[in-house]
């Protein structure tokens, strides 16, 4: 059977010889930096990218969205979720977005005049037909309709499909988290760009989880990660940025370390060899129990949800994306208000974990984001100056307004 490399071409399905063996980190592009061991930054550019207001890269990201026919409430919870993720530093997934979608010119199939429907609704679970379109207005709803059936009976299962890309998938747990519940979030990934361990040929997406739990101070527990060593949209940030890949996050077909970033981006998006690490990146340090990870969400987002498996998407069918939602309501489950005491008690006592480098707390997954949020609510969101050029010309082809000069 051809394989559907999701590079332009097909390849012979090939069986593995010995067949058994991406996070959202935030990546701040303003400042161009590198962190030292004792968090002194080493800026690669005194000027770094320029920085706007949180609002106006929100106008700019929803005009776009309106011009390309996107309903206005559509393009309302579409841009929110955007740039709350550019917020939280997770460049790779915000306003960056917009070349990836555009119609005509990105890589995507996506119905921009498509509005996401729950489709079937029994007893705990239901299913969402993200109709071809953008996936953030179908992730919103099948979250939102998981909360209410959690509310309602514990536990709120919804399976969505026929969607595509939405973003950063903690934006849709931390939902759950926000209405005092568990929320857990799997997508499958148009991008094959993965490699299983021991391959040279890709096979999976970045495949992202995401976990998040209330706690008692309003900040929620968010466990955003790819199954990946990195995603692949923060492949195409360094590359924006000109910054070298670090060894290790993207080998060629022999296994070999791919370093320059344009290079690594030409691995992900032409050539049919080579791909990113499964998290671990080598068989040294574990790259198997990352490989397992993205065929459980594969599993769970994809097979479950009757997604379409990347490899095996003809040539020009719609990317139909799957994304799983689940949610859990504590107070169901153990009674009263104890959940989030016990939450607090687990993220005092590692924040007062002696920290190996004094002037590096132990932190907790959600935190640095929290940091991140707060520091570019006051400096403004950066932007490189290759992706300015390239919502210039976006926005003159679409007929929008250019907000950002």
């Amino acid at each position: 059977m051809p394989v559907n490399t999701g590079r332009g071409g097909f390849l012979p399905l090939l069986t593995p010889r010995h067949p058994r063996e991406q996070s959202c980190v935030p990546l701040d592009t303003a400042a161009c930096e590198t962190i030292g061991r004792r968090g002194r930054v080493d800026r690669q550019s005194e000027k770094g990218p320029r920085r706007f207001p949180a609002d106006r890269v929100a106008e700019q990201t929803e005009v776009v969205l309106k011009a390309w026919g996107l309903a206005p409430d559509l393009a309302a919870v579409t841009t929110a979720a955007m740039i709350d993720t550019d917020l939280a530093g997770i460049d790779s997934h915000g306003i960056s977005m917009l070349p990836t979608y555009e119609p005509g010119h990105g890589p995507t199939t996506i119905d921009f005049s498509a509005r996401p429907a729950v489709t079937a609704r029994t007893g705990v679970t239901a299913r969402v037909d993200g109709g071809g379109g953008l996936g953030h207005p179908c992730a919103v709803l099948a979250m939102r309709t998981a909360i209410e059936i959690a509310r309602e009976s514990a536990v709120g299962v919804v399976a969505a499909h026929n969607s595509n890309h939405f973003g950063a998938v903690g934006h849709y747990a931390a939902m759950a988290a926000e209405a005092g519940l568990i929320g857990i979030v799997t997508t499958t990934a148009r991008s094959i760009s993965v490699l299983p361990a021991r391959g040279a040929v890709p096979r999976l997406g970045t495949n992202p989880l995401a976990f998040a739990a209330p706690t008692g101070n309003g900040r929620p527990f968010l466990l955003d990660m790819s199954t990946s060593t990195v995603a692949v949209n923060k492949v195409k940030v360094y590359d924006l940025n000109d910054r070298p890949v670090p060894p290790g996050w993207v080998l060629d077909g022999s296994g070999e370390p791919v370093t320059d970033a344009g290079e690594a981006m030409a691995y992900l998006r032409q050539r049919p060899e080579g791909g990113i690490t499964a998290l671990g990146g080598t068989a040294e340090m574990s790259a198997h129990k990352g490989y397992g990870l993205a065929v459980m969400v594969q599993i769970l987002a994809g097979a479950l949800t009757g997604a379409t498996f990347p490899p095996l998407r003809e040539p020009g069918a719609p990317d139909d994306i799957g994304h799983l939602f689940l949610v859990i309501d504590p107070a169901a489950v153990r009674g009263g208000d104890g959940f989030t005491a016990d939450v607090d008690v687990i993220v005092d006592t590692l924040h007062a974990t002696p920290p190996a480098d004094p002037e590096l707390p132990v932190l907790v997954a959600g935190e640095p984001e929290d940091r991140t949020r707060e520091e570019r609510g006051r400096l403004g969101i950066p932007i490189p100056e290759r992706l300015l050029d390239q919502l210039r010309d976006l926005c003159e082809r679409a007929g929008a307004p250019f907000l950002l000069g």
